[in-house]
């Protein structure tokens, strides 16, 4: 059944995560992904977002995105990065299109209709990010009336709860029908369903951080797609030439900005809390009214609330085609992430040992936003990146 798409309004988000809030440690815990979650999100019409209006959804902007991603990420970072996922899949095919009508039909009907989640799938053990350069391992054989997977690949962020894997491959060149045998490999993706047989997931995550996303590994044995499964295929020698619109581009980098920022504003609001509630037996007061706190407090908001203008005003440049914000989204992922990994740093110092007893969602909300450096583009790349294009002027 179909569930009506829509500008969510925020009463609805804080009130989701509020109840996302309340199972987070929990599934921290154990290292399981709220699937509840995600009924949630689909019941209330957020799962289709991105979706474009042609197909059911309600076509957002990175604007709405920036929104729901962050405050969700505020009760549940896991289900924030998973959601994330989705609609970058989505925002992608509506903004630079590339695939064929009924294939990316199917898709978009099952996330509007049925709350189906969507990711890629690049990183491999041997290769890594393929943000850094090189090939897939992970193969394509041409069979005949289709393609046959196999392949390995890890950090699959929300394995368990996929729907469709967009997994990134090359072609066997012995049997690709595009062209001869001596030819080089075609790059690109091939759109998995994740029931289809041959399909192991293998439960490797246990990082300090992010726990519940189960970013497991995803080993692919002969896996029999459909002809059409090959999605924006190309040979190894066009890659270098392969341009993605800056403003599709600039998406990623704002997604993982506001889950991060999310992360850190829950953890101010915890630390206010805190402090309100701390009456040292010589003190005969709550730590709230003392200057030092107050002032170190003020430190923080400020640090989050300009980190949350640079997205914004970065999201709403963006949407109104400016190409210098969408230029700069990477270099506000690297400014954002840092900020809310220092601020809640200073939450931890200014506290001392409660802020890392783990009954105290402060110990997680910092071994959480210390994820927001490793996601692509990490720093040295966009610092990399922006020294190269300043000094070639």
């Amino acid at each position: 059944m179909s569930v009506a798409v829509g500008t969510p309004r925020q009463d609805v988000l804080n009130q989701l995560a509020a109840e996302f809030a309340a199972t987070a440690a929990e599934h921290d815990r154990t290292g399981t992904f709220p699937v509840a979650n995600l009924a949630r999100l689909h019941e209330v019409g957020l799962v289709g977002l991105t979706v474009p209006v042609a197909y059911g959804g309600a076509g957002a902007n990175i604007s709405t995105v920036v929104d729901v991603l962050g405050t969700i990420a505020r009760g549940d970072p896991a289900t924030a990065l998973v959601l994330a996922m989705t609609y970058l899949a989505h925002a992608h095919q509506g903004g630079s299109g590339g695939w064929p009508h009924a294939v990316y039909s199917r898709v978009a009907h099952s996330t509007v209709a049925e709350g189906a989640m969507v990711n890629h799938l690049r990183v491999e053990p041997d290769l890594g990010t393929p943000a850094r350069g090189g090939l897939p391992a992970t193969t394509a054989r041409w069979i005949g009336d289709g393609w046959e997977l196999t392949g390995h690949k890890i950090y699959s962020t929300g394995a368990p709860v996929l729907r469709w894997m967009l997994v990134w491959a090359a072609t066997d060149p012995a049997a690709d029908p595009a062209g001869p045998a001596d030819a080089e490999p075609r790059v690109g993706n091939f759109l998995v369903p994740a029931d289809a047989a041959g399909i192991e997931i293998v439960r490797t995550w246990d990082h300090f951080g992010m726990r519940a996303t189960e970013s497991h590994d995803v080993v692919f044995d002969r896996v029999r797609l459909s002809a059409d499964a090959g999605l924006g295929l190309v040979p190894v020698s066009a890659l270098r030439d392969l341009t993605i619109d800056p403003s599709i581009a600039a998406w990623g980098g704002l997604a993982i900005s506001t889950i991060y920022l999310g992360v850190a504003e829950a953890a101010r609001d915890w630390l206010v809390g805190f402090l309100h509630e701390r009456v040292p037996s010589n003190l005969g007061k709550p730590l709230a009214s003392l200057p030092r706190f107050q002032a170190a407090v003020g430190e923080i908001d400020v640090t989050l609330t300009t980190a949350r203008v640079l997205v914004e005003t970065t999201a709403n440049g963006v949407d109104a085609g400016d190409a210098a914000a969408a230029a700069r989204a990477n270099a506000v992922k690297s400014t954002v992430t840092n900020a809310a990994i220092r601020a809640v740093g200073e939450a931890v110092a200014l506290i001392g040992n409660p802020g890392l007893t783990r009954v105290n969602p402060l110990e997680r909300h910092f071994r959480n936003v210390l994820c927001g450096r490793v996601h692509t583009p990490q720093d040295d790349a966009i610092h990399a990146a922006a020294g190269q294009a300043l000094l070639a002027r």
